[in-house]
């Protein structure tokens, strides 16, 4: 089997990449009272690696971002919400991205709001309660617009470091 040595770095750096903007998110302070809205900024480097290096690598950035994120910073439930929000969320990009409809943001924007989802879906399922669904506006608003933001610096980021790859 042969390694590929400069996929396998980028994949690397594209993991510390997200760590590090999902620490520094964990930093700011929230500025609404919804808990769990979050810019999601990690999600730079999955939606860079989906157009860059293909669904494969995009899917190990993104599960491993979420696995080391649960140990060093979450808990058991943060984990299953995470998994079930990147499971979702990959699972609308990936199609998105291939069929060539849809620029980065609004794959960026269907996959924030499909990690939203997911998360709510897993936290029905965790608590034993659908009374936690009402969470779900405001997190399809705020995944709206942190989607557009991801999906603009992502877009960006592929189209000046694609060539290089």
């Amino acid at each position: 089997m042969k390694i590929d040595t400069k996929k396998m770095t980028t994949l690397a750096l594209l993991v510390s990449v997200a760590m590090i903007l999902s620490y520094i998110e964990s930093l700011v302070p929230a500025f609404v009272a919804v808990p769990g809205v979050k810019l999601g900024l990690s999600n730079i480097a999955t939606v860079f690696a989906l157009y860059t290096l293909g669904w494969p690598s995009a899917i190990a950035v993104s599960l491993v971002r979420v696995l080391l994120s649960a140990l060093l910073f979450g808990n058991i439930p943060s984990l299953i919400f995470s998994i079930a929000g990147a499971a979702l969320a990959l699972a609308s990009m990936i199609p998105l991205s291939r069929l060539n409809l849809f620029t980065s943001i609004g794959v960026s924007v269907v996959g924030a709001v499909c990690h939203n989802i997911g998360q709510v879906l897993a936290a029905i399922i965790v608590m034993k309660t659908s009374g936690i669904a009402y969470y779900l506006i405001p997190l399809l608003f705020s995944g709206t617009i942190s989607g557009i933001v991801i999906g603009i610096v992502s877009g960006i980021l592929v189209e000046r470091i694609k060539k290089y790859l």
